[in-house]
């Protein structure tokens, strides 16, 4: 059995990734990852609002179970349970990290996901984790 790693978002690249695995690895170990990038509190504008950071987070966090949480509804259609976890920090190197830390396969996931300026100012993670990583990486388009 595989141990597959999908980074999920909220795109519409990243749920594509996830039905592919979702099709493609049935009968393996899907993984959805999500990441929680504190440099994003700062790019608010709020950020020096003193408890701006906790509720962040705190607002951080339940986005990502209601994530995890649509991402399983995908996956009971295919009668496929997921492992769920959530990271913090920047999202190429969690995502590479993670791979290398939990025995990953291979990861799965979308061209690109958020847009605006938060992808021009980090740059396409993509491509950033087929550069680093140490498993094979499949990208959905």
């Amino acid at each position: 059995m595989a141990r597959i790693l999908v980074p999920i978002d909220g795109s519409q690249q990243s749920t594509d990734a996830l039905e592919y695995a979702l099709e493609n690895f049935q009968d393996d170990d899907i993984t959805v990852i999500n990441i929680i990038d504190p440099i994003e509190a700062g790019y608010a504008g709020q950020s020096a609002v003193p408890g701006y950071s906790e509720e962040w987070f705190e607002q951080a966090k339940e986005g990502s179970q209601e994530l995890f949480d649509e991402a399983q509804a995908a996956a009971d259609e295919y009668g496929v349970r997921l492992d769920s976890v959530s990271e913090v920090g920047r999202p190429t190197r969690t995502i590479v990290e993670y791979a290398k830390d939990n025995d990953i396969d291979q990861i799965v996931m979308g061209s690109h996901g958020r847009s605006g300026v938060s992808r021009i100012l980090l740059g396409s993670v993509a491509e950033s984790v087929v550069r680093r990583s140490p498993v094979p990486v499949t990208i959905v388009r």
